[in-house]
């Protein structure tokens, strides 16, 4: 049976192979899993529709690419690129007033590792969770959609130039041009510090985390942040630099987080990801406050972002509604 011969079971079974790889793409160039999500369900439904034209002329992977990569494009059009709170202005004061909320579609969204790393090698899924970092992902999306399409399939997944020429339409030489100002554009994004690998963190600390936040221990919570850390609240655009703000901000306008429950779920974007609950208003039992994810270096937390869109990110991570 030739590859353009499948039947339909065997089609759609052939086609699903590469939907992890083709989710990673998607959100490296949407920087949304959700939206992520819906590319590659369109692009696997156009795949299916164009499959009796696909003729085999070229190598079902690089066709699938070729058509997720028009649907991104067609997506980001002329919408304004999303990105993270210190991308949008400097550090403010921890006070009340000074939160302000923007659409969640201005924000890069985080996405569970599960969903986008796969192999068996180790050293594969640790790139991939390297090249799905918020910081690199939220960097992306300065790029104009070309050059970001250029840049992910040459640097990340290793394309030679010509075989990205023809899946862009183009020629070797616009590839290459436009490599050089998407490299220049990422020169000038704080890409220079990356937290630890997932499998060198340290997992005795993060059950100190744990159990400091749990138990709202400023000593215990001071002597895991670094001085240095920054912390984040999407849909917020505020955001703060310095362990000093941060706790003065936990103890201060967040106080409310006293008391929380935080279930550790496994990472996202590389990092680890925890789901906190706050306690209910009406006393029972635990409500959704936030998605945390951590920046971890081997000198101590750097980095809090709480994703607070928690209606659409619990189901993502598999995380309930409440704890009673």
């Amino acid at each position: 049976m030739t590859e353009t011969s499948l039947t339909a079971p065997a089609l759609e079974a052939q086609l699903e192979e590469h939907r992890r790889e083709l989710t990673a793409y998607c959100y490296r160039m949407l920087g949304s899993p959700f939206e992520a999500e819906d590319a590659v369900q369109e692009s696997l439904v156009r795949a299916w529709r164009a499959y009796d034209r696909f003729e085999g002329r070229a190598a079902l992977r690089s066709w699938l690419y070729k058509i997720a990569t028009n649907v991104c494009l067609d997506m980001i059009g002329s919408r304004e690129r999303r990105a993270r709170p210190m991308d949008l202005g400097p550090a403010q004061e921890p006070v009340l007033s000074n939160l302000h909320i923007r659409p969640d579609e201005s924000f890069v969204e985080p996405i569970p590792d599960a969903l986008v790393a796969q192999g068996a090698d180790p050293a594969e899924i640790a790139a991939t969770r390297d090249s799905v970092r918020l910081a690199l992902v939220a960097a992306l999306q300065h790029l104009p959609a070309r050059q970001r399409a250029a840049l992910i399939l040459c640097e990340v997944l290793r394309w030679k130039a010509s075989e990205v020429a023809v899946l862009l339409d183009t020629t070797v030489a616009s590839v290459n041009s436009a490599l050089q100002r998407a490299r220049a554009t990422l020169d000038e994004q704080d890409l220079t510090e990356k937290p630890l690998d997932l499998d060198a963190i340290d997992r005795g600390m993060l059950d100190r985390y744990v159990a400091a936040f749990e138990a709202y221990d400023v000593d215990a919570l001071t002597s895991l942040i670094r001085e240095d850390a920054t912390q984040s609240m999407p849909p917020f655009d505020m955001w703060l630099a310095g362990r000093d703000d941060v706790l003065t901000w936990w103890f201060g306008p967040g106080i409310g987080c006293k008391g929380s429950k935080v279930i550790p779920v496994g990472s996202a974007n590389g990092a680890p990801a925890f789901g906190q609950y706050k306690p209910s208003e009406t006393s029972e039992g635990y409500e959704p406050w936030a998605l945390q994810v951590l920046q971890v270096t081997s000198s101590g937390i750097a980095e809090f972002t709480f994703f607070l869109d928690t209606k659409r990110l619990f189901p993502l991570f598999g995380l309930p509604s409440r704890l009673d």
